[in-house]
């Protein structure tokens, strides 16, 4: 099974990938664990460059209703990630899914040094034990990572563009933004080489897999964003600060915007390595769609 352009591996596949990487090859594998390990920044979460903010700053910060909800999330994928490493036989991954647990955990670092600098309102919640097969655990998680991630692309350029808070802030979540992106782009070539070996090739196993993880990956978002809201006292966050970087939202253009950001970030990354497609496929067309119904629309 070799990578061409319109990918062998539907459940997240490539981007202009040569015919020259077989996946679930040696060679395939070599390259992406390898280059996550190379791609990887040594920093401490309480030395960086953390600014002084305003009073208004500060109150729209302590305002976001889902801070406790992403130091939970944070911390609890660090626990499956490295619990995950552990199972894993072959050196080389074993060593790159471990870095990116570990890499999870400092994401919680991070969160927490924020919390703790600017007296943000949290609670850290006891962390439920992984149920099941961990293997599916990381899976479930991989896939909720990549929509996250495609969504929160958008949500971060937005906020970016508007202000919403200092510069200085949005460049240090920079540097989590493109770990986040790493870690998509090693789950996802991870998968493929995985799927590959275990000889599950075929289009229609691939597709309901996708569908599956995917469906189960927006439930579990849905369900972050009422308890973030029940967090927040009921408080709708839309109506109160969000609307200062929302100015002239519309669902086309945050649709638009998650798509030109993701692009973005993923032509960064070396040219043999598999990218995340569902979502950016999905937004493709209902982006289309839109643009033909405006255009059935206009006088």
């Amino acid at each position: 099974m070799h990578a061409t352009g319109t990918a062998d591996w539907d459940l997240d596949s490539s981007m202009n990938v040569p015919p020259s990487i077989k996946i679930g090859s040696d060679a395939h594998r070599e390259l992406f664990c390898q280059e996550f390990v190379n791609s990887y920044t040594d920093y401490d979460p309480a030395t960086l460059p953390w600014p002084e903010l305003s009073g208004a700053d500060l109150e729209k910060l302590r305002r976001v209703p889902f801070w406790q909800e992403v130091l939970h999330t944070e911390r609890r994928a660090g626990m499956i990630v490295q619990a995950f490493a552990k199972t894993i036989d072959e050196p080389i991954v074993r060593n790159a899914v471990d870095l990116q647990g570990r890499e999870e955990a400092r994401h919680a670092d991070l969160l927490r040094e924020m919390v703790r600098r600017y007296q943000i309102v949290v609670t850290e919640l006891p962390l439920e034990p992984i149920a099941g097969d961990v293997e599916m655990a990381f899976k479930d998680f991989g896939f909720g990572e990549c929509l996250d991630s495609f969504l929160g692309f958008g949500a971060f350029k937005l906020a970016r563009q508007s202000a919403f808070l200092p510069e200085s802030m949005f460049s240090i979540f920079e540097t989590l933004m493109y770990e986040e992106t790493r870690h998509i782009v090693f789950f996802v070539n991870w998968m493929a080489w995985h799927a590959a070996r275990q000889g599950q090739g075929a289009a229609w196993r691939r597709a309901l897999t996708s569908l599956r993880f995917y469906y189960r990956a927006l439930r579990r978002m849905l369900g972050v964003v009422r308890r973030g809201r029940e967090v927040n006292d009921g408080r709708d966050f839309s109506a109160t600060e969000a609307n200062l970087f929302l100015q002239d939202f519309t669902f086309r253009r945050f649709l638009a915007s998650c798509y030109a950001e993701n692009n973005r970030r993923m032509a960064q990354f070396d040219a043999n390595l598999l990218r995340p497609s569902f979502m950016p496929a999905l937004a493709d067309i209902a982006l289309s769609s839109l643009r033909i119904l405006s255009f059935g629309r206009a006088p």
